[in-house]
């Protein structure tokens, strides 16, 4: 009997003061579900360059997945911020938790100066329109260890044409946005809501829409 492909699901540990991260509280609900004919594999990843690396790859080498899919924590943002590219920088504005805080160094000495998200982006961002999730195409993934993360699975799926990949951006959770005064957010069951979307677009859409989503800033 054959399996299902498979989707590596990736959040993160909580970092900085927060003491709970909502991508990993958003991707652990969907760890064994079935969506759009794959299987979805969850794995919690360190907020941290150099251990995410490994767990990334070891995860990689064990579950052959056919799309890699990171999720992570952008406070500030009000919406799903679909990634359309990751750049070969890390640029740390804080530690990372094993109190790493690389400036001005590449993802992967000698690799491209960026890679852009191979998951059909506009597809995504207009299923999830659709369902009245707010959503956004992102040219930015930052430079820490999201866009570090984002920039190593695209690596990977570059140099296999059967693997995707690709990287989504969360508001915080209103728990966590209560201590911030104006803080965005949005409550776990609308992330959980619009991931599951998002990737039943991502696989079943092997070529993407033409939609307007640029931004003029």
């Amino acid at each position: 009997m054959s399996h299902p492909p498979c989707i590596l699901l990736t959040g993160f540990t909580p970092f900085g003061e927060d003491t709970v991260n909502p991508s990993w509280e958003a991707v652990r609900v969907l760890h064994d579900q079935r969506i759009g004919g794959h299987r979805v594999v969850s794995r919690l990843l360190p907020t941290a360059f150099e251990a995410s690396r490994r767990e990334l790859e070891r995860a990689v080498a064990e579950l052959a997945p056919a799309i890699l899919l990171g999720v992570g924590q952008a406070g500030g943002r009000s919406r799903l911020s679909i990634e359309r590219v990751a750049i070969n920088v890390q640029d740390a504005r804080l530690p990372d938790n094993d109190g790493a805080q690389p400036i001005d160094e590449p993802v992967l000495a000698g690799g491209p100066a960026a890679y852009f998200s191979t998951l059909p982006v506009k597809a995504m961002l207009a299923a999830l329109h659709a369902q009245g999730v707010p959503a956004e195409v992102s040219n930015t993934a930052g430079t820490y260890v999201c866009n570090h993360l984002a920039y190593l699975m695209l690596h990977h799926a570059a140099a296999r044409p059967s693997t995707r990949a690709g990287f989504i951006h969360i508001p915080y959770l209103p728990a966590q946005a209560a201590r911030l005064a104006g803080a965005p957010s949005m409550a776990l069951e609308d992330v959980v809501h619009g991931l599951t979307v998002a990737m039943h677009a991502a696989a079943t859409h092997l070529v993407d829409e033409k939609l307007g989503a640029g931004t003029l800033d």
